[in-house]
């Protein structure tokens, strides 16, 4: 039939049977009434139980290797206990050990630019700690080296060394990812560049440490800026203050670089000028491929001094066998830490950090989860494992022990849906994807968002590299896919902006704070409805659907494939 003698009829009939041949996917069901009824049983005064118990100052601010630590593992036993859980081992344990190395640093530094001294005061102005198993540490006068944002990425054709020896040098790193300017819109950043807005591995503080440590650098010093570091200076020194904890291994961490640590911007201003440099000139040189490291006028010189310890800490790992005997070895996880920052005594008034937020309320929704998960009539086909996880804030030490000794084969580990920091303002229309764009865990998260009625959304601070520094993360290096819901921004009956105005007000005021406590003033209901979407994903995940997947560009991709 010649074209000009098709009709308009017949051309509709055609593209219609065209349409009717091609397969469609049938939209994903609703919840089952069976969920939809369990999830009830996720409560704000539950919520509210917990988190008082667990931030209380009876467990003296929940840190790994104190009596805060046998309380809160053993509230946590007994609470899933009582819930009619399992151990999390098929060994009938309800504990993981953790080996740790408590290490409490006594750190003197001396900064000398330009032919003079620059004072310095340990806490106000630098922190500097070794995480080397020995009790003395001694650097002197060991030169400086601005070595821009300290990457190294060859599949970027980034390198900010460029050959340089840094054997006996002290390098100084600006934190974050170099911001790369797109030379097709000029004033905003390439995409194809360390992700754009975003933040890739390479801007966080561990890996300018781990490629310090790599090329054999004497000292590593980061520059703190509150924007780019995403927390302001106190976070720092709270952070690196008292006694801070590695993973305990036989190598005695001497493969670590000797000297880290982190200075203010104030006083990396002061000793770039007095040593004849324009921090912010050279700054602006480190935004591109061709930086050149720039040897400094200035030697630093360091003294610590450590007091070891071992320490046994605890994952807590509950667990509800799968239904389906064919499935049963097959796990979705829900993690959440348990740890905080302990107590001060340097403090004047309040010296115990509570943790209520960060991160009392993640363990809190752990058990209220498992609650709604026992209230289904019918148990998953697949296995739910709830983990309590030590150390987050000691560089996510518990996640990284069960990732590389897991109780179960990660081969056969479907997700981990991470809980840190849940949402205490009131409830949101929309709930956040910290690390969007990873894996297909956010589709599930949007299909059973929209049959409520709300909307998950990209992470709005992606410059923060919020997927990076969470328990979720050390799951992802071993190829699990994560899911790690952060705080919506809209919240229902509120004006526009204050879901992020209370956020941010969080993390000036709060946030790795004395002050991080229950508060009257909190609204639940706001963290029961994010936490019955999570509850929701799991229960579609540990079914007979498919498995999560890396999306075409994760850097986490090929490791999933590679052990499948």
């Amino acid at each position: 039939m010649m074209l000009k003698n098709i009709t308009l009829a017949t051309l509709t009939a055609v593209l219609l049977a065209s349409c009717a041949s091609v397969p469609r996917t049938p939209p994903p069901p609703p919840p089952t009434p069976a969920v939809l009824t369990a999830e009830q049983a996720i409560t704000t005064d539950g919520l509210l139980r917990h988190i008082s118990v667990l931030a209380s100052d009876d467990f003296e601010g929940r840190k790994p290797g104190t009596a805060g630590e046998d309380k809160t593992t053993a509230y946590l036993v007994e609470q899933f206990k009582a819930l009619g859980l399992a151990p999390g081992s098929l060994d009938g344990e309800w504990l993981q050990d953790v080996d740790l190395m408590g290490i409490t640093s006594e750190a003197k530094a001396r900064f000398e630019a330009g032919g003079k001294v620059i004072a310095m005061t340990n806490r106000d102005d630098y922190v500097a700690a070794t995480t080397r198993f020995l009790p003395d540490v001694d650097l002197s006068r060991a030169p400086l080296v601005f070595v821009g944002y300290g990457v190294q990425a060859p599949e970027l054709g980034w390198d900010d060394y460029k050959g340089l020896d840094v054997h006996g040098k002290v390098i100084v790193m600006l934190i974050n990812d170099p911001p790369v300017e797109d030379p097709a819109h000029p004033g905003q950043l390439d995409p194809k560049m360390f992700a754009g807005k975003g933040m890739t591995y390479y801007g966080r503080w561990t890996y300018k440490f781990e490629i310090a440590s790599k090329l054999g650098a004497a000292g590593a010093i980061i520059v703190h800026e509150t924007e780019p570091a995403a927390y302001p200076w106190n976070v720092v020194r709270n952070s690196w203050s008292g006694e801070r904890f590695e993973l305990d291994a036989d190598h005695r961490n001497l493969n670590r670089v000797p000297v880290q640590g982190w200075i203010t911007l104030d006083k990396a201003r002061e000793i770039f000028s007095a040593a004849g440099q324009d921090y912010d000139q050279l700054k602006a040189k480190a935004k591109r491929a061709d930086f050149q490291p720039v040897p400094l006028d200035a030697n630093a010189s360091f003294r610590i001094r450590n007091t070891l310890r071992s320490v046994q800490s605890h994952n807590v790992v509950a667990r509800i066998p799968g239904s389906d005997p064919a499935l049963e070895l097959q796990h979705v996880i829900y993690s959440a830490h348990w740890d905080h920052l302990g107590r001060d005594t340097t403090l004047q008034g309040d010296q115990i950090y509570n943790g209520a937020v960060d991160n009392a309320s993640g363990v809190a929704g752990l058990l209220e989860l498992a609650k709604a998960y026992m209230a289904l009539p019918e148990k998953p086909r697949r296995s739910i494992l709830f983990l309590a996880l030590t150390g987050e804030e000691q560089g996510l030490l518990g996640s990284r022990a069960y990732a590389e000794h897991p109780l179960y084969p990660i081969n056969d580990t479907l997700a981990d849906i991470n809980m840190d920091s849940l949402n205490p303002w009131g409830p949101t229309r929309d709930i956040q994807v910290v690390g969007s764009g990873q894996n297909t865990l956010e589709d599930v998260l949007a299909t059973v968002a929209g049959f409520k009625g709300r909307v998950a959304v990209p992470d709005d601070a992606p410059e923060k590299g919020g997927f990076y520094r969470s328990d979720q993360f050390e799951f992802a290096k071993v190829g699990v896919p994560g899911l790690y819901a952060g705080r919506g921004d809209e919240i229902i009956g509120k004006p526009e902006g204050y879901g992020r105005m209370k956020r941010e007000e969080y993390i000036r005021r709060d946030y790795h704070k004395p002050s991080d406590e229950v508060n009257p003033d909190w609204d639940l209901s706001g963290m029961v409805a994010d936490l019955q979407l999570l509850f929701e994903v799991g229960c579609r995940i540990s079914g007979n659907g498919a498995w999560p997947a890396w999306k075409t560009g994760s850097e986490f991709k090929a490791i999933r494939e590679q052990g499948q």
